[in-house]
């Protein structure tokens, strides 16, 4: 194998500057040829490299290196640039031989430090250069978080998300400019939060649950409340069982084909850090309603298709599982079965006798599991109560191997 010799150096730089990185690492950004960076970045340095800002779009960041390949180039990041920072976007461009990473504490390190907060029972995620939205799935009672934020108006925009949701006593604290000369710290209640802040941030929350709080747990089998829907859904206790077969798993897609509200999705994006879903729907009115349940459940991301079963399959990447909750045909299945990944797991549900019967067929022909699952609810009938049956389900499931 050809040891190649590494030309671009990804340096991690704090508030402190020059003064807080090793001697060697100090070293190389003295010794480069070509700097990319921040203004903030480029105006701790005083040296004679090529300056280069972040290019816009981002995109063209790797052409620019690739471009000065032979040089000596440094990228300067905030803290550690392999933790939601611009080395992990490098690093999946370039050979890694050819780069170096050199990583300082970061922001989730000192906010821990400045919290007294044990990084291993917190929460670390970003909302910097991506929706704020996406923090909602993570509210739970008595859960710590520590958030990346956008900017000077993001703190504002979480406090109002857990206020609405319940948990307008949690304690939130913004920290700014950690490890310099202008660091500060601002503190106070989520339902009272009123702080001008800078725009360059880190978000402390602990969350504090009032006693009528929304209780959104990560697991399948939320209330079916919670979700705007036209009546046409996977149901709560059918949906739960529908995601235990489907495996949400940390980076996984799902194609839900049918998507309706988009219950199905939106849990398979909370069931798992970045678990990613496309809902195929034809039905603009329901696209709309996919959409705000995304919004409003935490996983802004969800990517909805407009289309038919199984043309609008033939464009999409290929998936780790599959939901065909509407469309379903034996034609739909062998395009989704061609296109699920090695190991990928594929659920149909059916409710009609004629949708019963495609799914008895591809049984006998494929084998996986054949159930049928019958819900009943008690309900007020009079002065007293009696059990109200739901729509049979029956559900066809199995895995590629």
């Amino acid at each position: 194998m050809t040891q190649v010799t590494p030309w671009l150096h990804i340096v991690g730089i704090g508030e402190d500057g020059l003064d807080g990185l090793t001697p060697a690492t100090r070293a190389v950004v003295e010794a480069a040829d070509v700097i990319v960076g921040g203004k903030r970045h480029h105006e701790m340095l005083d040296t004679g490299a090529e300056r280069l800002a972040w290019p816009s779009p981002f995109d063209a960041l790797i052409s620019e290196l690739e471009a000065r390949r032979g040089k000596l180039v440094v990228v300067l990041a905030s803290g550690d640039p392999l933790w939601f920072s611009v080395g992990a976007k490098i690093g999946r461009h370039l050979d890694p031989q050819e780069v170096t990473y050199h990583p300082q504490i970061g922001a989730f390190q000192l906010a821990a430090a400045r919290m007294g907060w044990s990084m291993a029972d917190l929460e670390t995620l970003t909302v910097h250069g991506r929706p704020v939205e996406q923090m909602i799935a993570f509210i739970q009672p008595d859960v710590r978080l520590l958030i990346l934020t956008t900017g000077a108006e993001t703190p504002g925009q979480i406090a109002a998300f857990l206020t609405e949701r319940g948990f307008g006593k949690s304690r939130m604290t913004v920290l700014a400019h950690m490890g310099g000369e202008d660091e500060a710290r601002f503190d106070g209640a989520a339902e009272a939060w009123d702080h001008e802040v800078p725009a360059f941030n880190t978000l402390a929350v602990e969350c504090v649950a009032a006693p009528n709080a929304a209780l959104l747990p990560r697991v399948p089998g939320l209330s079916d409340e919670l979700f705007q829907h036209d009546g046409t859904m996977t149901k709560q206790e059918v949906r739960a069982i529908t995601l235990a077969k489907l495996m949400p798993m940390r980076g996984a897609l799902l194609w839900d084909i049918g998507t309706g509200c988009g219950s199905v999705a939106v849990e398979w994006m909370r069931g798992a850090r970045y678990a990613r879903a496309i809902g195929i729907e034809p039905r603009a009115d329901r696209r709309a309603l996919a959409a705000a349940n995304a919004l409003a459940l935490g996983v802004p991301r969800l990517e909805l298709v407009d289309g038919t079963v199984p043309a609008a399959l033939d464009a999409l990447e290929a998936p780790d599982a599959v939901f065909i909750g509407g469309g379903l045909s034996e034609e739909t299945f062998d395009a989704a079965w061609a296109a699920l990944r090695p190991l990928g797991r594929l659920v149909a549900n059916a409710v009609t006798l004629e949708s019963e019967m495609c799914l008895a067929g591809l049984h006998k022909k494929h084998g996986g599991q054949l159930i049928k699952l019958s819900v009943e609810r008690a309900e007020p009938l009079g002065p007293h109560s009696g059990w109200k049956p739901h729509r049979p389900v029956t559900q066809w499931s199995l895995i590629k191997r």
